[in-house]
């Protein structure tokens, strides 16, 4: 089974929750999703929100080139 990786787009400040959420529609909006791919949304802190995508570790360079997010890590 392939790797599955958890591409992160960070967002800080006092609407850092809204941001994420407004961001996680625009990740469902790309040309590159699918209906298999998780997207969500994590509140970490008042001030830090992240939006994220788990993609296969096969098509992750696709998915980072074209999304840029802000960092990645191994999916749980």
């Amino acid at each position: 089974m392939d790797k599955r990786i958890k591409l992160i787009w960070d967002f800080r400040g006092p609407q850092s929750r809204e941001t994420a959420r407004h961001f996680e529609l625009h990740l469902r909006e790309s040309p590159l999703f699918r209906p298999d791919i998780p997207t969500g949304v994590e509140h970490l802190s008042e001030m830090h929100s992240l939006a994220f995508m788990v993609v296969a570790a096969s098509e992750m360079p696709e998915f980072r080139d074209a999304l840029k997010p802000h960092r990645g890590s191994l999916a749980e």
